[in-house]
């Protein structure tokens, strides 16, 4: 029989054994022991089981924690994340300390999902760039601004040498910047950049509207030459993100924004775990980027937490592996520590530390170019900055971050 299974964290629970036997239950045939036996036997395929119990020291004092692990039979639900969501932790979310920390797919199960179109390799074969980790900027200020303005920042972005450009996540539809102008015109700003410097940029349009509306302009975007779409998935939902990766007329990278996802996963005992929410079912969906909070940077995520997404986003599956985005207040002197804990499959993600250089976006991104350059030939950064006037400009402004 095959089957989903659903990891909890549990805070104060005085019983774990009978409340996991509660919860499997529950969330399956309801009560068990007033069946009568010839019910038992007839709903037994469906009952949830409880496969582990795990008592743990719990991160407060005096704080009691257990990790119990529950199957629920497929045969209970659709072959679809809102239904597996639901099943496992729908009126659960609602009832004491409890957290959703992983799920388990069978083989059969993860046959019905799409996983990444492109995936780190993908992204990568399409920039020709194999051997460092990839660097993306984004646009800053960009309410109010009207065309003109997005183009030239789209241009000395791509002129510092960035591989991907990302709208903000709030750059939404509007009558100054209209989603079809920004491809269409972004596509001639990097075609000139291009040729002017013999690099490659992206850049990702982000996907706005009302949900019913978002496949057709989807489609629209790749009929214009899109490059990549970001999404906002946990505002829409990861079936949405699902719907766009399956949809063969659209054959466009898809980079899931982290926007709304605390409210699901910023408590140790509510919701769900980073890497489940971020990581697994991210990639699992379709996302070929995942966007989450840096451990160094302004919006800090625990760097355990930070590393679990990013195990999740390139472990061995059967889906491609997708690229880990950690972000928020990335200067270059973080680029030692991004690329010390991250290695080379993830993305470099800067906002302010581009755009916020004493040279601008330009000097911003060749800072960023040249101290992943220094990391990659270990050669001491001291030496790299005294060769280049951006970098050591970088360094003067934000310093070196030390070590998380």
């Amino acid at each position: 029989m095959s089957e989903v299974l659903a990891t909890y964290l549990l805070t104060d629970t005085t019983d774990s054994e009978k409340r996991a036997e509660q919860i499997a239950a529950g969330l399956t045939v309801g009560s068990w022991t007033d069946l009568p036996l010839v019910k038992q036997e007839q709903l037994r395929k469906h009952k949830g089981r409880v496969v582990k119990v795990e008592e743990k020291e719990g991160a407060k004092e005096n704080e009691t924690q257990s990790v119990i692990t529950i199957a629920y039979p497929e045969a209970n639900f659709s072959r679809d994340i809102p239904a597996v969501l639901t099943t496992v932790f729908g009126k659960l979310s609602l009832d004491g300390k409890i957290k959703l920390t992983d799920l388990e797919f069978s083989e059969g199960f993860k046959r019905s999902l799409p996983g990444p179109k492109f995936g780190i390799y993908g992204i990568r074969k399409l920039l020709g760039e194999f051997e460092r980790p990839l660097l993306m900027s984004i646009f800053k200020g960009v309410i109010g601004r009207d065309l003109a303005d997005i183009k030239e920042q789209l241009r000395q972005q791509a002129l510092g040498g960035v591989d991907l450009i990302k709208d903000d996540e709030i750059f939404f539809e509007n009558e100054l910047a209209p989603f079809e102008t920004r491809i269409i015109e972004g596509k001639q700003v990097l075609k000139e950049t291009r040729e002017e410097t013999g690099h490659n940029t992206l850049y990702a349009v982000n996907l706005t509207g009302r949900t019913s509306e978002l496949r057709d302009k989807a489609r629209r975007a790749a009929e214009l030459g899109a490059d990549a779409l970001l999404l906002n998935v946990f505002a829409y939902g990861l079936d949405v993100m699902q719907s766009l990766a399956e949809d063969g007329e659209i054959p466009l990278p898809i980079m899931a924004h982290p926007a709304v996802s605390g409210a699901f996963t910023s408590s140790p005992v509510y919701g769900l775990s980073h890497a489940l929410l971020l990581g697994k079912l991210n990639r699992y969906c379709g996302a070929d980027f995942s966007l989450f909070p840096s451990p160094y940077g302004s919006v800090a995520l625990p760097k355990e937490s930070a590393l679990a997404i990013h195990h999740e986003c390139v472990k061995e599956d059967v889906f491609h592996p997708t690229f880990a985005v950690p972000s928020a207040g990335i200067h270059p002197g973080m680029v030692p520590l991004l690329m010390r804990d991250f290695g080379i499959d993830h993305i470099i993600n800067a906002g302010g530390g581009i755009h916020g250089h004493p040279k601008g976006a330009e000097g911003g991104g060749r800072a960023f170019r040249a101290i992943i350059d220094a990391v990659l030939e270990a050669q001491p950064i001291e030496e790299k900055a005294a060769s280049c006037k951006d970098l050591q400009l970088a360094l003067d402004k934000w310093g070196k971050a030390e070590s998380v």
